[in-house]
């Protein structure tokens, strides 16, 4: 690629790279080399995972790996296949995504909140063959499979499965809507044991791996127009993510603990949360739930190295019960994505983390699932106030003209372009989306364009400032109001709506409606109760809305659009208001 202009490198110190040499296989190989030539060759012997104190040893890993991947084989999954994983943090899900990345066939991560109606949407756009899902989701998972035009194999796994004893026994006690048993009769619903003694009668696997240049896994994000798109992501982004994180961090990250609270659905969670873990042969400290009331309990009793999340995820840190007088000097990175971190929270975060013997602070990054999630990082013990950081190595960024796709001078805001190794193979089935996110610019090389708009200073650092298309962040996880309006104009009694997003004291944001109904029709409990399941139907649990606010009619702009900014001023003086 032609190099453009990067003002940054003076702040990489002689630690971090100003180039990266990758892995030029799969995700599995990446990890497999890591453990050869970082583990077993320096003598370290952590495990690759742990789950509720039951740890899985690297060689365990592998084995684990290999075994499930002969069961995707026994069941028809061959290279170039697609498989839907709809799972928490949990082994299975972690097993299946590297087994189906071993056999060259690609794993498509969603939410196990996702609706019914957003399950039926990804698994028929990716043409998934089969689905993992937890026990007590896979009812909706048939249910949405009705809506699918091919026949789709379920497999069912269970968290007790994965648990150590004596846990393994209590948990079900602990449960309080017990999953419906399985059919016996319906050979397309397998149960996880069942799904591994089948893979028995596979002797072999392939010898040949994926190229870095295959898609590896298939994300989706909401999009613009209401309807999700999928993201090709290759080995080469996946594994690339991993190695660049590990170079900017400012310290070695093999033989650590990585908290591996975000989800594996979520770019972050999955590419730094996870593989980054795996390619620099650490541990993952895999939690499957998040609560503010076994935070502190988990964090004392795994006493990670690196923490990686939201705002939302440090923002409880600060209310958690149970840090009181206790010692975090075990940390040794404590990131911060997915959301932008206001300079308050983060002088919270770091005078918590000094009031607890922690020698480091909160460090901000940026990115898109676009290109897998971090793409810049603050320096090690460098912080320039309300910056997003500086690039990662090998990672360039542009600030342009929204207009021309021109470069603008430093200080001059413009959309957010970003080029490198980790920039998406591009969205599924979807040309024009693509073309019209990944551009070619003067200096040859394709930028991808992020929707968001900021500002580089001389010396390269990064500011964000707002985004350049509609979007409503809820505890990190991207909204877009189109989705929520179309499915609640989808009622027969509403004339039109217009979702925001509302300040939140936990979630950063939540989701607002205001509902115009058609004439004739009284604003109602009722008609409010079937609006909101008929979202529950069609969109994810952290989209619904919490609000709804009947209105005779909306603000418009002069084009004749609703002025959706508008009625965000409107919340935000009646915020100030009750102050």
């Amino acid at each position: 690629m032609n190099k453009p202009n990067a003002p940054w490198l003076k702040f990489y110190g002689d630690d971090i790279p100003e180039t990266i040499e990758y892995p030029q296989g799969s995700m599995y190989e990446a990890i497999k080399y890591a453990y050869d030539n970082h583990l077993y060759n320096n003598g370290y012997n952590n495990n690759a995972y742990e789950f509720q104190g039951k740890g899985t040893s690297y060689p365990e890993f592998f084995a684990k790996i290999d075994r499930v991947a002969k069961a995707f084989k026994a069941i028809g999954i061959e290279n170039g296949d697609r498989v839907t994983i709809c799972m928490p943090n949990a082994p299975q899900g972690i097993d299946a995504f590297y087994a189906l990345n071993r056999i060259g066939a690609v794993p498509a991560m969603i939410h196990p909140l996702s609706a019914a109606g957003e399950i039926a949407f990804y698994v028929s756009h990716s043409e998934s063959k089969a689905i993992l899902v937890l026990d007590m989701f896979y009812e909706k998972v048939l249910e949405a499979l009705k809506d699918v035009d091919y026949p789709v194999k379920v497999i069912v796994a269970r968290i007790k499965d994965e648990l150590p004893f004596p846990l393994n026994l209590l948990y079900p006690l602990t449960v309080k809507d017990k999953p419906t048993p399985l059919p016996k009769d319906d050979k397309n619903i397998i149960s996880w044991a069942d799904f591994l003694n089948g893979g028995k009668a596979v002797k072999e696997l392939p010898s040949t791996f994926p190229t870095k240049e295959e898609t590896a896994v298939i994300l989706f994000s909401g999009g613009t127009t209401g309807t999700s798109k999928g993201i090709e992501l290759t080995n080469l982004n996946m594994n690339a993510l991993g190695y660049q994180v590990s170079q900017s961090a400012g310290f070695p990250m093999e033989g650590l603990k990585m908290f591996s609270v975000m989800p594996l659905f979520h770019g972050f969670g999955l590419g730094v949360g996870i593989h980054t873990a795996l390619v620099c042969a650490a541990t993952c400290i895999l939690i499957p739930q998040f609560t503010i009331k076994t935070y502190a309990r988990d964090v004392l009793k795994y006493k990670p190295n690196v923490i990686v999340g939201v705002p939302t995820l440090y923002e409880a840190l600060l209310r958690s019960e149970g840090f009181e007088g206790k010692d975090l000097s075990f940390l040794k990175g404590v990131f911060c994505g997915g959301d932008s971190l206001s300079v308050e929270l983060k002088k919270k975060v770091d005078k918590f983390l000094t009031d607890h013997n922690a020698k480091v602070q909160i460090r901000e990054g940026y990115g898109t699932t676009e290109c897998v999630t971090a793409s810049c990082l603050t320096p090690f013990d460098f912080f320039r106030e309300g910056s997003i950081g500086i690039p990662f190595p090998d990672v360039f960024y542009q600030i342009v003209d929204p207009a021309t796709d021109k470069e603008v001078p430093y200080g001059t805001e413009g959309e957010i372009c970003i080029c490198g190794p980790t920039v998406m193979k591009g969205y599924l089935k979807n040309k024009a989306e693509t073309a019209s996110t990944l551009r070619t610019h003067d200096d040859g090389n394709v930028w991808l364009h992020t929707g968001d708009l900021g500002t580089m200073d001389e010396d390269g650092f990064i500011y964000y400032k707002q985004r350049l298309k509609r979007l409503i962040i809820v505890s990190g996880f991207n909204v877009y109001p189109s989705q929520v309006e179309n499915t609640i104009d989808a009622h027969p009694d509403v004339l039109l709506s217009c979702a925001i997003g509302i300040p939140d004291p936990y979630k950063i944001h939540k989701v607002k409606a205001f509902v115009v109904l058609r004439p004739g029709v009284e604003p109602s409990d009722k008609i409010k109760e079937e609006i909101l399941e008929h979202c529950k139907k069609n969109i994810s649990k952290y989209a619904m809305p919490r609000e709804i606010e009947f209105r005779t009619e909306l603000p418009k702009t002069l084009v004749g659009k609703v002025a959706y900014r508008k009625l965000e001023e409107e919340e935000e003086a009646k915020l100030k208001a009750n102050e």
